[in-house]
């Protein structure tokens, strides 16, 4: 099975999970560093203050992705490195962390993909009103074009945000990721200014040099009703509606589905839309990114007596339904057909654009053996499947163009804090050791076979 001849290659990552040195250079602290603090927010009080050290082992973690045939390596910039504050003049040490990381990268001729925003907001910025403040995009565009100047020449794979469902829906709804908050109308607000964001740092990007590859990363996946019953269907529309449309709409097609429009009447009016700003987000993409794990089952039912936080704003009454599929150490369900339904969704209902697989990647409590080797043959199972899955959209037509492996190294999981290994490397947290997992052998294998396997 092989792909096609320039199939990009690659492996993800995101600075607050790996960097570490969270006052280096200036750093300011982000929405992470403050959220983390909250008792009980994090996972046995986890923070990213050291995580994997990647501050100052970057030389060696390149070395280690050589060394597994990397074409890209996806990284995230630290807003509060680049810009102490998220607003004024850039760090000088910030921005030379960065160089010297994209130095390195094209010194072993992998290519660099630069993520501008995966999640640490500024506190500052936070403290000012966070992303439902309008302002916030228009900060954001400032830092994206700080960014562009340091590394413009010689980056040519540029990434607004990533995941804004995540950013707007845990962050300022359901209050689960950081900044904490659980008022679904700042929500919305928020995931419309993150999307205005984007247009406006694609805008500044293309500004500066027009041939930049610019886009965007969206958290998709396909949904199914429970059953043929109206209320299932519904469930299913309404989380289709919230997890995919309500950003592929605007992004593709310039406008928010109005279906969703009148299921969220009750919470807000969209009155933050402001004219041209469709016009702004709908500007043409060069590529969209999609992180896949895993699709969903729903059905309708009745509303809690008592709701609580909701991750679907207006959709309390919708539940997951499980499919007795096997499971992550997330509980998420391992669904490879689900990715090749999710990739065919964004091809036949919307404008071509490139597409790229910008994370797929599994946790399982990954141990290290006596032999000091860490085998971990679900993971090799969930790749070599879901590789195939997207084999399968290619074959479809599906014009997805490459493969970002979530994740390069195990690290700092959000709320899960270090419980929770996704790495195709283990890393040791006491001694900071890396332990490529025969989950990196496969991966190195398919790269070098294109592949085939």
């Amino acid at each position: 099975m092989r792909f096609p001849p320039d199939f990009l290659w690659g492996a993800a990552t995101a600075a607050y999970q790996i960097e570490g040195a969270v006052a280096a250079g200036g750093r300011s602290p982000s929405i992470w560093d403050v959220f983390s603090r909250r008792p009980g927010a994090v996972a046995n009080g986890d923070t990213g203050d050291v995580a994997c050290d990647h501050y100052n082992r970057y030389r060696d973690d390149v070395a280690l992705m050589s060394s597994l045939g990397l074409a890209a390596y996806r990284f995230s910039v630290a807003w509060p490195r680049v810009q102490p504050g998220g607003r004024g003049p850039a760090s000088a040490a910030g921005l030379d962390f960065y160089r010297r990381l994209v130095d390195e990268l094209l010194a072993h001729d992998i290519a660099p993909w630069v993520t501008l925003y995966h999640w640490d907001l500024p506190q500052d910025l936070e403290d000012a009103g966070g992303w439902p403040n309008r302002d916030t995009a228009e900060r954001f565009a400032e830092y994206a074009g700080i960014v562009f100047d340091a590394l413009g020449d010689r980056v040519r794979w540029w990434t607004t945000l990533n995941e804004p469902w995540v950013s707007a829906f845990l962050g300022y709804s359901a209050g689960i990721h950081a900044p904490g908050r659980t008022e679904p109308a700042a929500a919305l607000a928020a995931s419309h200014h993150l999307l205005l964001g984007h247009g406006l740092a694609a805008s500044a990007i293309r500004a500066r040099r027009a041939e930049a590859e610019v886009g965007i990363t969206l958290n998709l996946g396909a949904v199914w009703p429970a059953t043929d019953a109206a209320a299932d269907v519904d469930a299913a529309r309404r989380t289709d509606g919230l997890t995919n449309r309500l950003f592929l709409d605007p992004l593709l097609l310039g406008r928010y589905p109005a279906d969703v429009r009148a299921d969220l009447a009750a919470i807000t009016d969209f009155g933050f839309v402001r004219p041209g700003d469709l016009e702004v987000i709908s500007a043409p993409l060069d590529l969209l990114g999609i992180n896949y794990y895993r699709g969903s089952m729903v059905a309708g039912g009745e509303p809690p007596a008592q709701p609580g936080p909701a991750v679907f704003p207006g959709s309390e009454h919708v539940r997951p339904v499980p499919r007795g599929l096997p499971t992550t150490a997330m509980d998420w369900e391992i669904d490879p057909a689900g990715m090749t339904q999710t990739l065919r969704m964004v091809a036949d209902n919307y404008p071509a654009v490139p597409l790229y697989v910008t994370e797929n990647g599994a946790a399982f409590d990954d141990k290290v053996g006596p032999d000091g080797e860490v085998d971990d043959p679900q993971r090799v199972d969930y790749y070599a499947t879901h590789l195939r899955a997207c084999h399968e959209a290619i074959e479809a037509g599906v014009p997805l163009r490459g493969y970002f492996a979530w994740s390069l190294l195990d690290n700092f999981e959000w709320a899960y804090g270090y419980e929770k290994r996704f790495g195709l490397v283990y890393v040791d947290y006491q001694t900071q050791q890396r332990i490529p997992k025969s989950s990196a052998r496969f991966f190195a294998d398919v790269i070098a076979r294109n592949g085939s396997w």
